[in-house]
């Protein structure tokens, strides 16, 4: 359990007073601007190698433009998966609210939070339940996504294994079979790139909403790494308790 980073002690305060409480540490906040930034780049280049729709005048030697696509989409790629390696790895080493179990419902005090969760976001209860850093159900949706973010980058070292015969990443063309051949590996990340990008669409909306009805700052907390939670979210709920005395945060 994380402590509030507030000068003075939490006792004898207001439950309803704002507290600051470290949540997202750096390689966190790193990672997460990285993919983003990533599947913006990557979308962008693939749909041009896709389906290019800028033209140049003269031979395709003086230009370039899919060859820079395809060399930017490429080097973007190798920041994407750095990326992915850099929070997987602090799932184990991070603190608690960047812990793998809070992705996965291994314990019973986060699967007793799933359905106040869904509650609210069935619009059963008017607010949410407290949580400083990711409800349940919210980080089972983004297991998810790091799900599709790892079969994204799978696919797209298996074409780029195929097509670079003397780079290092030669030996993964070898593995598509895997997702039935590389016209179906091609299509596989296709599909995943808009899912991708209609998560982050979500993401965004999710992020807005949530900041205006709690008001703990959670869109800045990208940035600083900071929330504003009160007191009482702090304290022990019937659903956050568990048997060694710990809160679910």
């Amino acid at each position: 359990m994380s402590a509030a980073t507030s000068a003075e002690p939490l006792a004898g305060r207001s439950l309803d007073e704002l507290v600051s409480v470290y949540v997202w540490q750096i390689p966190v906040r790193i990672a997460h601007w990285l993919i983003a930034l990533s599947i913006a780049v990557m979308s962008a280049t693939g749909l041009y190698m896709g389906h290019p729709f800028m033209t140049v005048a003269g031979p395709a030697t003086q230009s370039f433009v899919m060859g820079w696509m395809k060399v930017i989409h490429g080097y973007t790629a190798y920041v994407f998966i750095a990326a992915l390696v850099m929070r997987f790895v602090w799932m184990f080493t991070g603190n608690n609210y960047s812990h793998w179990d809070k992705f996965i419902a291994v314990h019973r005090v986060r699967q007793r939070g799933m359905w106040p969760v869904t509650s609210f976001y069935s619009f059963l209860r008017d607010k949410p339940p407290a949580y400083v850093g990711h409800n349940p159900v919210a980080a089972g949706a983004y297991t998810l996504v790091y799900g599709l973010c790892v079969l994204e980058a799978a696919t797209g070292l298996v074409m780029r294994g195929a097509s670079s015969l003397t780079s290092m990443v030669h030996m993964f063309g070898s593995f598509a079979w895997l997702f039935g051949g590389l016209a179906m590996a091609r299509w596989i990340h296709h599909i995943i790139m808009w899912l991708l990008l209609g998560f982050t669409l979500h993401h965004v909306y999710s992020a807005v909403l949530v900041a205006m009805i709690e008001k703990n700052g959670t869109i800045d907390s990208i940035v600083s790494g900071y929330k504003w939670v009160p007191r009482s979210d702090l304290m022990p709920g019937p659903y956050r308790w568990n048997n060694r005395g710990e809160i679910d945060e």
